[in-house]
């Protein structure tokens, strides 16, 4: 962005917020939320929610779900359908639809235009990208307001992705879109709070739906979204004051931020997913369970945490549950359990399995080699470069002759997925409950031989065990059953460890209350509070008012 453009933009947004209100085009006060999700450049226009990355203000602002997870405390609640019914054999589910909702061109919404959304996914499976079609068998509407998806075998957990994480879209305009994949939609039609008042590459402004069905609300009737190409430029204009909500990594927050304004800039920075070390359990050393214990008890998490972190993201649970969050589901045997390091005891460990170290204090393997591997980590990534740093440390410490392997992301990347790492520190895939990052962690489908592509399990843990454990949650739909399923999943992460949890990947969430309140907090967990979470921003956006 040129100076003078972003002299313009900059103008515009100090306008729009400095007094916290401006006169609309109806001649009624309004209120300007002003946000910065994070620093992506400039804005492409395109406002298609079946895009994998669309302009800001398409997914929930715009376009809805049927229902609304609530990934902070578990709960399901109605959204755009009125309530859900699992058949008694969970192979089908019935979605009632709430009355009275319009799409903002004045159109009825009715269980036409949810049976297209989920056949044009069937239709252009490049859309799916849930793979929701893998499941179903049929869509069917028997009246407007009701629609029933048959799956060709019980699988629960599609909930998630089929109520909370498809976009419905109108019938009566995208029938006659062509090749939805290729479709910008630059005139946006949707169910949600806000329609698009206009585009520029630098600014994205939505402004009020006037007929919105939640009664009252939105109470923000402007939403703009300027365009930032660095986090330091969003956190000055966020520490001035004139952005009320970010989702940015911000260095010394405490100085940098809340200290300029204590009464107002607030941050919370709750944990969204678990920071693991994967170990290449298809390669010896790291399918011998002594050496999984020892390099876990090793470590010394607190140091990473603290230091590593910033102090942003706490030691995680050996349970590799996402806690706070996923606290309802965490086994009574580990409600107690944390980590340790001990490096006396990992050396136990290794010597009652076994293991010897030669002349020179390192361990060596059944090969009479010094046990030596990598630990793999994106290039620039400084946290975990830094976490990986301790990690060889504490490893050497010990016997193991471990070496940080930076890498770029691509070359990173390819590793994990065809098995070509000894040890690699990464991200995990959580959902509404435990089972979504048990699943794409340990399920043995999501894997694959040495030198193949596994989607996700990329510690190669194949484990029948494990797997019935996974299907007995997936099959049923009674919470009893699938908390024993998620206990004994909690069991085999403790005692079997096939991934080693080392801290809590956090949600960044930097917030203003000079101008708004009602934001989540960690008091009033209603919803993820990142920007950039979705469907959440939107119910953020509607518990806001101005102050």
């Amino acid at each position: 962005m040129t100076v003078s453009v972003f002299l313009v933009v900059l103008t515009l947004i100090l306008s729009a917020c400095g007094g916290g209100s401006t006169t609309a085009q109806t001649g009624t006060k309004s209120s300007v939320l002003t946000i910065v999700p994070s620093p992506n450049g400039d804005f492409t226009e395109n406002f298609n929610p079946f895009n994998a990355n669309p302009a800001y203000g398409t997914f929930g602002l715009t376009y809805e779900t049927l229902l609304f997870f609530n990934r902070q405390d578990g709960s399901v609640k109605p959204w755009l359908a009125s309530s859900y019914q699992f058949s008694s054999d969970a192979k089908t589910v019935t979605f009632t639809l709430r009355q009275g909702v319009k799409w903002t061109d004045g159109k009825a919404f009715t269980s036409a235009d949810v049976m297209f959304t989920l056949n044009l996914l069937h239709q252009y499976p490049a859309l799916d990208t849930n793979g929701l079609w893998q499941y179903i068998s049929s869509v069917q509407a028997p009246d407007t307001q009701t629609v029933v998806v048959t799956l060709n075998k019980a699988y629960t957990p599609l909930l998630w992705y089929l109520g909370g994480q498809t976009w419905i879209v109108p019938q009566h305009l995208w029938s006659s879109v062509g090749d939805p994949t290729k479709y910008t939609n630059t005139n946006p039609v949707g169910t949600g709070p806000y329609t698009l008042k206009s585009f520029t590459p630098q600014l994205i402004d939505l402004i009020k739906n006037q007929n919105y069905w939640q009664p009252g609300k939105p109470v923000v009737t402007e939403v703009r979204f300027p365009s930032f190409s660095s986090n330091t430029s969003a956190d000055l204009l966020l520490s001035q004051g004139s952005v009320d909500w970010t989702g940015l990594f911000t260095p010394n927050i405490q100085q940098t931020f809340v200290s300029r304004d204590p009464a107002h800039n607030h941050y919370w920075f709750p944990p969204s997913n678990v920071v693991m070390l994967y170990l290449n359990t298809a390669k010896y050393p790291f399918n011998q369970l002594a050496v999984r214990q020892a390099i876990s008890a090793s470590l010394d998490r607190d140091q990473m945490y603290k230091v590593a972190e910033s102090g942003y993201e706490p030691v995680a649970s050996p349970t590799a549950l996402v806690l706070p969050a996923n606290k309802s589901f965490l086994s009574p045997d580990y409600a107690n359990t944390t980590f340790s390091m001990s490096a006396s005891q990992a050396s136990q460990i290794l010597q009652t399995a076994g293991f010897k170290k030669d002349s020179s204090g390192m361990i060596v393997g059944k090969d009479g080699k010094e046990i030596t591997f990598n630990i793999n980590v994106v290039t620039g990534w400084t946290d975990w470069v830094t976490d990986c740093q301790i990690m060889a440390s504490d490893l050497k410490a010990i016997g193991f002759n471990a070496s940080v392997n930076s890498l770029s992301f691509n070359a990173y990347y390819s590793a994990l997925q065809l098995g070509n790492f000894d040890t690699a520190i990464s991200w995990t895939n959580p959902g509404p409950t435990p089972y979504f990052l048990y699943n794409s962690m340990l399920n043995s489908s999501n894997t694959a031989a040495l030198g193949k592509a596994a989607s996700s399990n990329w510690e190669r843990w194949s484990d029948p065990n494990t797997d019935t454990l996974l299907n007995q949650y997936a099959t049923s739909a009674d919470p009893s059953v699938q908390q024993q399923a998620i206990n004994g999943l909690q069991k085999i992460m403790v005692e079997q460890l096939p991934s080693i949890p080392l801290v809590y990947g956090a949600t960044w969430n930097e917030y203003s209350t000079a101008r708004f309140t009602g934001w989540a907090t960690q008091d009033n967990a209603y919803a993820v509070p990142a920007p950039w979470s979705y469907p959440d921003s939107e119910v953020v956006i509607l518990n806001l008012k101005p102050v």
